[in-house]
Parts: C-alpha cells; sequence; structure tokens
C-alpha cells in the first residue's frame, strides 16, 4: 500500500476550490454574497469572455482593512462564525470560510478595499493563491476584487468549460438570483461592456422581478401569507400562464436561493387539477423562518438546505400559493350600468287586471279551468277544410236546400281524361352487387371529447385522440430524412427565457437552423425567431424552443439525431389535435383506421398508451353478470 502523506496547502485548496468553484457563475455567487454581507447598498459586475478572463465586483460595503484583506485569503477564515454554537442559527450567506481561498488558488486576484473613514485603501495582488503584491493606494469604500484567467493552473477544468456565450448566461442567472434574493441592494450588471441588468435597490421586491422577468411579472399573482411563525412572500404565475419547464421556479429561503424538491412538491400541489400536463408554475418565493429551523450547512455550494419541520414548510407553501390563486379572479368584472329612465306617461285610466295564463294554478282553479274549456264552442273548421268538403260533395253526395226540397240528383260530371300509365319495364333478374368486406372494427363514439370508443368482436377499445395524433405525426415526421421544412414568419415572434435558456439557444443556433429555426439576440434575455418548423404552430413556437432549451440544459446533446427526435416530439405534440377539442367525424375515423392497422401506434412520443382495451367479459363482471 502506498505511504500516506499529508496533501500540501495548494493541493488542498484545489480540491476545495473543485467543490466550490464549478465555473465563473460560481465565482460570482461567492463574491455577490460576501458583498451582501458587508452591508453594501449597490453592487456592481463586469464580465468578458463569459468571466474566463475578466470578472470584477465591486461594492459599497464595509470594506477591509489591511490585515483582514490577507487573512481573508486563507482557508477557514471567515469574519461571520466564532463558536460551533453559531452553526446552529447562520443568518449570513457567505459562512464556510474556503470560497476566497478555493477562487485563489484557481486565478489571478487583484483585490482594492478600504474602509470608512480610512485615509487609504489596500491593494493585494495574489496569483494561484500566493501573495505577489500589496501596497497603499487611494480607492473609495468598499471592495472591488477583480479576478483573471479562471482556470489558468487547472487545465483539467478549463476543458470542461462550455462556450463564453453559455457560461456568460450563467453568469448572468447567478447575478439574476442574488437580485432577487436582496431587492434592497442596487445590482449593476455588465456583459464585454454591455449593461444587462439594473435593479433600483429599492427593497421592494416586485422592482427587482419586474427588472429580472420585464412584463412577465405583471401576469404573477401576489402571495404573502403567514403560517406557524413562518412568512411566505413573492410571486407566482397563473394557471393559464404555465411554463413548459420548471427553469423558471425560483426559491429563496431566508434571502438564500436553494433547490428543494419539498418546496416545488408544496408549490406544485397547489396547482393540482388546474395544469395541463407537462405545465409547470413559474414563481420568485421568499421562505422566512427561525435560522435554527433550517440548516444550511449541508452542500459546498449552500443551495441546499434541511428543514427542522418538513411538514410545517410544505403546508406553508402550499397553502399560501393556494389562497394567492384564489384570491385571483381571471374573469373581468362587468358593470351594467341601468339605461336613463323615460319620462313618466300621462295618467291613463287602470286597465283591468290580466292574470298571467302561464301562472301556476292551484287544484281548484285548474277544475274550473277543464270545465270551462269543455263547455267552450269547438273551432270552426278551416276555410281550405270547408272548401275540400263543398268541392267533394257536389261529386258525390245528394245534396239538399234549405227549404227541405226534395232531393235533386246533379247531373252526371264527365269523367276526366287519365294520362296514359308509364309502361312497365320488363322485370329482370338482379345482378350479384360486390358488397365490401365487412369492417372488423367499428367506431362506436367519443367520450368527453377525448376518448374514441371502438368496438371490436368482443373488445372494446378506448383510444387517446391526442396520443394517437401526436405518434402518427411523430412517426410521419421521423420518416423524412431530409431538411425539416421550415417557414419563414411574416412578423418575427420574440421569446423570453431564463437567462440559462436563452445562451443555452444563442450557442446551438447551428443546430436549431437544422432542426427548422432561425433565432437571433434580440437583449435582455431574449431571442427573436424569424423561422419555424412548417408543421409547428406559430403560437406554440415559444413553448416549443423553451421546452428544447430544458432538454439542452438537462444535457441531451450527445447526438443531433436524439436533439431532432426530441424536437420532433414537441412538434408532434403541438401540432397534434388536443383532448377535449370538438373533432369530426372523419377525423376521429382516419385515426381509428390508424391506430387499429399499424403495429407501431402503442405509445405516444413521451411514453404515455395510445389505446386501452376492455373485454366482454370484464364488462360483464362489473355488471355482475360474469
Amino acid at each position: 500500500m502506498p505511504k500516506i502523506i499529508q496533501l500540501s496547502q495548494h493541493v488542498a485548496n484545489l480540491i476545495a476550490a473543485g467543490e466550490v468553484v464549478e465555473r465563473p457563475a460560481s465565482v460570482v455567487k461567492e463574491l455577490l454574497e460576501n458583498a451582501v454581507d458587508a452591508g453594501a447598498s449597490k453592487v456592481t459586475i463586469e464580465i468578458k469572455d463569459g468571466g474566463m478572463t475578466f470578472l470584477r465586483v465591486t461594492d459599497n460595503g464595509c470594506g477591509m482593512s489591511p490585515e483582514d484583506a490577507k487573512t481573508a485569503f486563507l482557508r477557514h477564515a471567515t469574519s461571520k462564525l466564532r463558536t460551533a454554537e453559531d452553526l446552529a442559527a447562520i443568518g449570513t450567506m457567505g459562512f464556510r470560510g474556503e470560497a476566497l481561498a478555493a477562487i485563489a488558488s484557481v486565478s489571478r486576484i487583484d483585490l482594492m478595499t478600504k474602509t470608512p473613514g480610512s485615509i487609504s485603501g489596500f491593494d493585494l495582488h495574489l496569483e494561484a493563491g500566493q501573495i505577489t503584491d500589496e501596497a497603499e493606494i487611494g480607492c473609495p469604500d468598499g471592495t472591488t476584487i477583480v479576478i483573471r484567467d479562471l482556470f489558468f493552473n487547472t487545465p483539467a477544468r478549463m476543458k470542461f468549460m462550455k462556450a463564453d456565450t453559455v457560461e456568460a448566461g450563467r453568469v448572468t442567472a447567478a447575478v439574476h438570483m442574488q437580485a432577487l434574493a436582496h431587492p434592497e441592494v442596487a445590482f449593476t450588471y455588465l456583459r464585454d461592456g454591455k449593461q444587462m441588468l439594473s435593479t433600483p435597490g429599492s427593497g421592494n421586491l416586485e422592482d427587482a422581478v419586474y427588472c429580472v422577468y420585464g412584463r412577465e411579472c405583471a401576469k404573477m399573482a401576489k402571495v404573502d401569507s403567514r403560517w406557524e411563525g413562518y412568512r411566505l412572500t413573492g410571486f407566482v404565475s397563473k394557471p393559464t400562464d404555465a411554463r413548459p419547464s420548471r427553469n423558471l421556479q425560483t426559491f429563496f429561503v431566508n434571502d438564500r436561493p436553494v433547490r428543494s424538491k419539498l418546496l416545488i412538491a408544496a408549490l406544485e400541489e397547489a396547482y393540482r387539477n388546474q395544469l395541463m400536463v407537462g405545465k409547470f408554475p413559474a414563481c420568485v418565493l421568499h421562505l422566512r423562518l427561525p435560522a435554527n429551523a433550517v440548516d444550511v450547512n449541508v452542500h459546498p455550494a449552500k443551495t441546499e438546505v434541511k428543514f427542522l419541520s418538513e411538514k410545517a414548510v410544505f403546508d406553508c407553501v402550499h397553502y399560501g400559493v393556494l389562497a394567492a390563486l384564489n384570491a385571483q379572479s381571471d374573469r373581468p368584472q362587468v358593470q351594467f350600468k341601468a339605461p336613463p329612465a323615460p319620462p313618466a306617461p300621462a295618467a291613463k285610466p287602470a286597465a283591468p287586471k290580466q292574470e298571467s295564463f302561464f301562472r301556476t294554478m292551484n287544484a281548484e282553479e285548474f277544475r274550473n279551468f277543464s270545465a270551462a274549456m269543455q263547455d267552450a264552442p269547438q273551432p270552426k273548421p278551416a276555410a281550405a277544410a270547408a272548401t275540400y268538403h263543398a268541392v267533394e260533395s257536389q261529386h258525390s253526395l245528394p245534396v239538399r236546400d234549405s227549404a227541405a226540397a226534395p232531393i235533386v240528383t246533379p247531373p252526371p260530371v264527365k269523367p276526366m281524361p287519365m294520362p296514359e300509365a308509364p309502361a312497365i319495364p320488363e322485370v329482370t333478374e338482379q345482378a350479384a352487387l360486390e358488397m365490401p368486406p365487412e369492417t372488423p372494427w367499428r367506431m362506436v363514439g367519443e367520450l368527453y371529447n377525448s376518448y374514441i370508443l371502438v368496438e371490436q368482436g368482443e373488445d372494446a377499445f378506448l383510444i387517446d385522440k391526442h396520443a394517437a395524433h401526436e405518434r402518427i405525426l411523430f412517426e410521419k415526421l421521423k420518416s423524412n430524412q431530409e431538411a425539416i421544412s421550415s417557414q419563414m414568419l411574416l412578423t418575427p415572434v420574440s421569446v423570453r427565457l431564463s437567462a440559462e435558456a436563452a445562451a443555452e439557444l444563442l450557442n446551438n443556433t447551428s443546430l436549431l437552423l437544422e432542426l427548422g429555426f432561425e433565432i437571433e439576440e434580440f437583449g435582455d434575455n431574449t431571442i427573436l425567431v424569424r423561422q419555424i418548423p412548417m408543421d409547428l404552430d406559430t403560437g406554440d413556437a415559444a413553448d416549443a424552443l423553451e421546452a428544447l432549451a430544458a432538454d439542452l440544459l438537462n444535457g441531451r446533446r450527445e447526438k443531433t439525431d436524439t436533439v431532432r427526435d426530441e424536437l420532433l416530439h414537441t412538434v408532434a405534440c403541438k401540432a397534434a389535435i388536443k383532448a377535449g377539442w370538438i373533432s369530426d367525424d372523419k377525423e376521429l375515423l382516419e385515426l381509428v383506421r390508424q391506430v387499429m392497422s399499424r403495429e407501431d401506434l402503442k405509445y405516444c412520443p413521451h411514453g404515455r398508451p395510445i389505446c386501452i382495451s376492455l373485454s366482454k367479459k370484464q364488462l360483464e363482471k362489473q355488471f355482475k353478470r360474469a
């Protein structure tokens, strides 16, 4: 067995960097948390080349003394913890004491800092974690830290970095997260010299949400509730504005951005029976609870937490969101204004009161009414009927005059010539008709405008018309190995996405072009769509692109064919007839014909069954006949 040795400080720092510093976005997160903990009210972030070559964070916080500045880059150095008991109630963002040491070990750093009241500031230069230069300088109050050449001494980590646009998108997402976590801080973010974000720092969460998501926040419902000492505030999307992915679900626990399956489950439970399958709510939710009721020290990047009472947290989020949704009225309030009253007419003698014929009668009234109807004179025959009987009597019956004269027989009437009857063709033996073969199945009808009922022998089948049509379209699109046909839009469609999703799509424009999409950057996390696949409706382009971005972010990029199939899934799903739509009988009959005749139509592209069967024996068993 090899001899056990203690690692050097530099190697230990590199290992720590692997846990804390994954990419430039990780560096931005740590530096912004330190700026917030320093009491900054204004923070400026600047990056170039996705943050790989240049990254600067400037704040107006409390700054550091020269001694503290040098100590800050040592491992396990922190100003936020003093005793072990402090770990039970952590109220600050950064506290592990490893972030600055880990960042310094894989980059070149310039630090300028000054405390309020000091005559001068302090400048420090580090390379690979070692201080190489320090000096006294003039600078404003606060701290400015510049990170250059990230991962310059770890080529193994460098090769795993994505394109600059992707890394910049993740930095943008990290800045957005901090802006939403701390609306009381004014954040300014510049990427390659262009301002991408500016928040007012008013302390109003709605202002921060508007700066990050734009007008989308106007469609969101406000949440503000309390539950057993916990408080939930923020905004959630209405059920009609659900998204095709969870990319816009943002949770904060005591102002710390976290990922939590518990919070996601509680959120989506509030939307039960209100969302279509495959749709997800968007949210910006702040959960505040006592510091000793949550453990934030379970992940190196502090993005996962544990709750002391998961049930209380679940109920707080669930019922808080549910109350916000129930308070929303999606139906406009229409107020009808009564027309002006006409002038009163001149007084007239009171008319006799007329009772309504359709009023309800009691038994006595009904008996009197029936007797009166029986005694009433019978209606006279209609004029046409009287004329008919008079003419008929002239030709068939004797007529008696009004003075009781003897019966007079009228003269005979000359019969009118009858037209010759057409010749009756000879009856020949009927030729044998060729009858079509008997259909082995029969379409009975449709249930709930969603499921087609088919009878075949002693079996009944229920066909999901959306799943069937979706699979048929998918197979049709997939069988065409040529380039996907596209349609150029007369009016480009703007699609607003999360920063990461927009960056991922813009980094894959050539792939999207193969799939029928032509997009370009429109700024402010918005892309402009100029061309879409021929089989995709214009109204579904935004959902299709967001779903595709989610797949790319989740790593589904192994092969072009794989991504193509994912897109074809989305196109087929959006273009297929939907459950609940009223369909023509011819459409339904064609779907049944294909499903009943093809062996490959068993599941939709998402894995849901297309057809289920119910035998006669199963049905009779339900009716206790078997």
